[in-house]
């Protein structure tokens, strides 16, 4: 087949346009069926049409945990980590809409593991000279960035890893990386006691802003290994084989419900 051969979506049968169409392993996928996959599916162009045909399916019944979802904890600033604690579920997400979004809902047992990644960038300080020219300074010098993002690895049949981006632009204090010459003053790095310094580094991870993020990312880690270890606790206190005891209200031998209470009067063994 050539390449301005009509082709057809393998999901839903509509002619894809001209630059709509997602490869697949054995087959098409048209933009609209395409942006019906999870947000943190990455594995398309390895997929076949019956795994992409199971997503799709995965992702409907999605929808209905979302209108049932209640937020009980809000985590982040731009895209947002949504707890219900109540029903142990989670979900990350910058719409405003979640029905329209529909986020993947995750279970806090699905967390296998959560950290936070400061990504450190460098550019280096130059000034311009008499003819207009572009110099570095000796010894060179450097104005640092950060990027904070949290990743959250996940058990799930459609993707591992959800790793998003806690701050919308780079913490960087503003520092100018071009000055006007050698003695420029304003964007010049100097050290409390007058000297010239080499690097801002110190400066930017001192910020307030840069303190901000970096609290921001160990918080929302630190609840979602909360709320793990809280899932698989339960898990293994439910697993876990029931011994007998004696009612204390009518005297017989029992394994208490699930409730805690005597099999026979209904009394609470536990309490």
């Amino acid at each position: 087949m050539g390449f301005f051969d009509k082709k057809y979506c393998n999901i839903c049968g509509e002619k894809i346009g001209l630059l709509g169409n997602r490869k697949l392993e054995d087959g098409n996928l048209c933009k609209n069926c395409a942006k019906k996959l999870s947000p943190w599916f990455s594995d398309r162009r390895q997929s076949t049409v019956a795994e992409i045909e199971e997503q799709l399916a995965y992702r409907e019944a999605n929808q209905e945990k979302v209108a049932s979802f209640h937020v009980t904890r809000t985590l982040g600033e731009r895209t947002k980590v949504l707890l219900d604690e109540d029903a142990g579920l989670f979900m990350v997400t910058s719409a405003r809409n979640l029905e329209e979004a529909n986020p993947d809902v995750l279970s806090f047992s699905d967390v296998t593991g959560c950290k936070l990644d400061i990504d450190e960038s460098k550019t280096e300080i130059e000034y311009t000279d008499a003819e207009g020219e572009r110099q570095s300074f000796s010894p060179k010098r450097y104005a640092y960035s950060y990027d904070f993002y949290i990743v959250i690895n996940v058990n799930n049949p459609y993707f591992n890893e959800i790793r998003f981006q806690l701050n919308s632009s780079s913490v960087d204090n503003d520092a100018e990386t071009l000055l006007d010459g050698p003695n420029d003053m304003c964007g010049m790095l100097r050290s409390k006691i007058g000297g010239a310094l080499t690097s801002n580094a110190e400066e930017v991870r001192a910020s307030v802003e840069y303190q901000q993020y970096e609290e921001m990312g160990r918080e929302i880690r630190e609840a979602l290994l909360q709320v793990r270890q809280q899932a698989r606790e339960e898990a293994a206190a439910a697993a876990a084989p029931k011994a007998a005891v004696t009612c204390p209200y009518c005297g017989a031998t029992t394994i208490p419900d699930a409730s805690g209470c005597c099999e026979f009067c209904g009394g609470a063994v536990n309490a």
